[in-house]
């Protein structure tokens, strides 16, 4: 899978080609199989990617990328339409019974789960239980502070817009939550620091996700680079890293969305 993750654009495309003929032939003996829709909605630097991995760990899940980010809007067929420059506008106009039927291509039928995780997802997320049935979806969220680290870190993005991002991801989660039918909240300090806790709600919330492995060695992205790890809670890491003159300026953001934090139960880091 490292080698995978390592292929240039164009052998990337092979590859993906290859999945979906293999999937072709073998999703033709279970085209009446039900299935369940879950879609992991995370805020870019949040853990989705590690949620992935042990979700994915199942032998009840397909996943529709199981490489790179673990993202279905990085497929060939998907990333000129959802990974666009304005994919984080929330009236961008989208087909869904498009990528519906994209997606459906790189799902194993085999399986009683399908699984996507796009971090724009959460401004849209209404769109998307309108077009798959009985979709279910975890809301996972993090920090804001260990949030807005990695997007400045990463992106080289300046700290106040980093700060009114992490506020605007926040405000998508919290309608989300609100008025998704089917939905989890999951804190990532809680899937990292108590994660037996967190597999058992997310084994009550879908019972076919009874296997799931909270003890895999985890090969997503962290601020350590490291290759492999288990599950750690890096955020006391990563808000460490953050000048206090930039802790300043996210303050006087974050400060007026104090209610917002607590919402998801996060306060102000006093200076």
């Amino acid at each position: 899978m490292k080698y995978i993750n390592k292929l240039g654009s164009t052998k990337r495309k092979i590859y993906f080609s290859l999945v979906k003929q293999k999937l072709r032939i073998k999703n033709a003996f279970y085209q009446n199989k039900k299935h369940t829709y879950l879609f992991i909605l995370s805020p870019p630097f949040s853990g989705s990617t590690l949620l992935n991995e042990i979700i994915s760990s199942s032998n009840n899940v397909s996943c529709n990328n199981n490489i790179g980010l673990r993202e279905g809007q990085h497929l060939p067929e998907t990333k000129d339409i959802l990974f666009t420059p304005d994919r984080w506008e929330p009236n961008k106009i989208i087909d869904w019974s498009e990528i519906h039927e994209i997606w459906r291509a790189y799902w194993d039928n085999s399986k009683s789960v399908f699984l996507e995780k796009s971090p724009p997802n959460i401004c849209r997320a209404k769109n998307i239980e309108n077009e798959f049935s009985e979709a279910k979806f975890i809301c996972l969220v993090r920090n804001p502070y260990a949030q807005v680290e990695g997007k400045m870190r990463r992106y080289n993005t300046g700290v106040k817009e980093a700060a009114l991002l992490s506020i605007k991801y926040l405000q998508f989660q919290r309608k989300n939550y609100k008025e998704l039918n089917n939905v989890l909240l999951i804190k990532y300090e809680d899937l990292t620091e108590n994660p037996n806790n967190i597999k058992e709600q997310i084994i009550s919330f879908i019972n076919e996700l009874n296997d799931i492995n909270i003890n895999i060695n985890i090969t997503a992205h962290n601020s350590r680079n490291e290759k492999r790890m288990k599950i750690t809670n890096l955020n006391d890491e990563k808000i460490a890293k953050i000048k206090k003159e930039d802790l300043t300026n996210i303050n006087s953001i974050f400060m007026k969305e104090k209610e917002l934090l607590e919402f998801f139960g996060y306060s102000l880091i006093k200076l």
